[in-house]
């Protein structure tokens, strides 16, 4: 199949207004509704009325007048994922002002690039760190007149500021707001170069957040009937983040912020914020599935747990292969041997996600089929999606009739895909942004009557559910002309528990080869099993026994491809690929050249 697009929803995307107006209508017409939820000094999660957050944002929002910004600036925010995120984005809408994320970890360089390119007036940090990086580049920005420090007071600085001024003039600019408004800015990961800023309307992020609301609202709850709640541990400079942050507001969702994708902080706040749902990348389920795996292994139920992960697996398949009309569904010893685990297991990976979660949605990168189907059969639906910065986070997700595992789903509805001649995937749908700000060479290199070409590669299957394959950009070519999409490979590798990280090289090389990472919370647990001491990393990297382990991931991996494709031999690394070392971007993606750049003599070692 080249094309499929689904049936646009019976609801007319608005014609008027822009996003921050969701929280004055949400307050006028319940103002006692819980909307948000927010730890005090002690920790403890306060609910927050919805009257109380429009309040909130309406003093933010008189104080950022009364400082000086006007409709149509732009101001950047650089945090980690937190309430005052939030307040800020809103409060800024509310005046027409356009907000420019930042991710927390951005380099002095980065961070300059940023706010000049987008002529930032004003920017929020979290605290003097970030303040000393936009510091050390103040002088090469000349538009820059305001930073404020959320660690330091900003919002009860800007409150203050703004006592004087009438909510008339607030409502004046919110008023002026359209849907085709510029809403915000957000820079590319900038894997394959510098940063390209999208332009993201009101409108794009409204048509986005709403259809997923229509279509699936009814899987945002636990049960019939509850509050609707989830935990937002994604960054919210990223789109992913914002689209959650935006839909949960425009929802009605219970939100509640996180600024700690490590497991060891975020999962005890999803056990005390007990979310109904909850939206993360594939990395967060393999920890809480490694977790959950070790945890059997240190109580010496590791046999039990192998076995009731085959159960769940094999329920869940024979329940998708039910929902598409191609078998019976689970048979009578199997509904009995997966009621056996419910108790015993399957209830205890949900309540380390809080308890209450009956679905989730992941996207951001690939998640391994069996990890999906794992978790569909412990009584958590994971739906796959797809998106880019440029489409406004997801463009395709699983149906909640019929998620078909290991594919990203169909064209949300409104939308279309199609699979171009050369096998790229393209979309066409009104979350689409409108071009790369200030780069029209770059915005009609990738925009095409209203088409947005990707970078990725896929397929459609005859239902229209999507398939990516691997990147464009990154196809490996080797000296024998044999095309290979690396990505597949390095998934299949890093399902294996030990395995944190996995990069296939082989561009202009005689064959494949792979650098490989590990995952040190697993592999000290894997150690201790074996009753081996504690290994250092110069030490790991050359014991025998883990690279047998990393070995077998690799041969299961090249069962799924020709020989001509398969890895032939790999390297294990000391330490993994970081962020800090400008070897992955803030959403967690390998950067390939800066890879094999500072791991020259490591590739170039698998080729001797």
């Amino acid at each position: 199949m080249r094309e499929f697009t689904s049936p646009p929803l019976a609801a007319a995307p608005p014609h008027s207004g822009g996003l921050a107006d969701a929280v004055y209508d949400h307050a006028e017409a319940a103002p006692d509704r819980v909307a948000l939820g927010r730890k005090d000094a002690e920790g403890h999660w306060q609910d927050v009325t919805s009257a109380e957050f429009r309040d909130q944002v309406l003093a933010l929002a008189k104080g950022l007048l009364a400082e000086g910004l006007r409709f149509g600036d732009r101001v950047a925010i650089m945090s980690r994922t937190r309430y005052e995120w939030t307040l800020f984005d809103f409060a800024l809408w509310s005046i027409g002002v356009q907000s420019v994320p930042v991710y927390s970890t951005s380099s002095a360089e980065q961070i300059w690039w940023m706010l000049y390119d987008a002529e930032v007036v004003a920017c929020v940090v979290e605290h003097e760190d970030h303040a000393m990086s936009v510091g050390s580049v103040i002088d090469r920005l000349p538009l820059l007149k305001r930073l404020w420090q959320l660690d330091a007071g900003a919002v009860d600085e800007l409150v203050a500021a703004g006592a004087g001024i009438e909510d008339a003039a607030v409502h004046r600019n919110r008023a002026a707001v359209r849907p085709d408004g510029i809403a915000t800015i957000i820079y590319t990961s900038g894997t394959t170069g510098r940063p390209k800023g999208c332009v993201i309307t009101h409108g794009n992020f409204m048509y986005e957040a709403d259809t997923v609301i229509h279509r699936w609202e009814p899987v945002f709850h636990s049960r019939p009937g509850d509050q609707a709640s989830t935990l937002l541990f994604l960054p919210l400079a990223h789109v992913f983040g914002r689209m959650v942050e935006i839909a949960a507001i425009r929802g009605r969702v219970k939100l509640g912020h996180q600024p700690e994708l490590r497991a060891s902080a975020l999962l005890p706040d999803l056990v005390a914020f007990r979310p109904s749902f909850i939206l993360a990348v594939p990395y967060i389920f393999e920890k809480v599935y490694s977790a959950a795996r070790r945890k059997a292994e240190r109580d010496g139920k590791l046999g039990p747990f192998e076995k009731a992960i085959d159960v769940a697996v094999r329920y869940a398949e024979a329940m998708e292969h039910r929902a598409f009309s191609i078998g019976p569904g689970p048979s009578a010893s199997l509904r009995v041997q997966h009621q056996f685990f419910e108790k015993a297991v399957y209830s205890k990976v949900r309540a380390a996600m809080g308890g209450r979660v009956r679905h989730a949605f992941s996207g951001g990168s690939a998640m391994d089929r069996r990890l999906g189907l794992f978790f569909e059969g412990a009584g958590v639906t994971v739906f796959e999606g797809y998106g880019l910065t440029e489409s406004c986070a997801a463009a395709t997700v699983n149906p909640p009739e019929r998620a078909r595992y290991g594919t990203v789903g169909q064209p949300i509805p409104g939308s279309s895909v199609y699979i171009a001649p050369d096998g790229e995937v393209w979309l066409h749908g009104g979350m689409v942004f409108s071009g790369y700000l200030g780069d029209p060479k770059a915005s009609d290199a990738v925009l095409h009557d209203g088409w947005l070409a990707t970078g990725d590669l896929g397929a459609l299957d005859e239902d229209g559910y999507l398939t990516i394959t691997g990147r464009k950009k990154e196809i490996l070519v080797t000296s024998g002309g044999k095309s290979v999409s690396p990505t597949a490979l390095e998934e299949r590798v890093r399902a294996h528990p030990l395995v944190a990280q996995c990069i296939v090289v082989g561009n202009d090389r005689p064959y494949i080869a792979a650098l490989v990472t590990v995952d040190q919370e697993s592999v000290d647990h894997w150690l201790s099993v074996q009753g081996k001491p504690p290994l250092k990393s110069a030490d790991l990297v050359r014991d025998p026994d883990l690279e047998m382990e990393v070995r077998r991931a690799v041969v299961a991996a090249n069962t799924a491809v020709s020989q001509a494709e398969s890895i032939r031999t790999f390297r294990i690394l000391a330490h993994p690929f970081s962020e800090e070392h400008g070897l992955l971007t803030p959403s967690l993606k390998l950067k390939r050249k800066a890879i094999e750049a500072a791991y020259t003599r490591e590739v170039e070692a698998l080729y001797r």
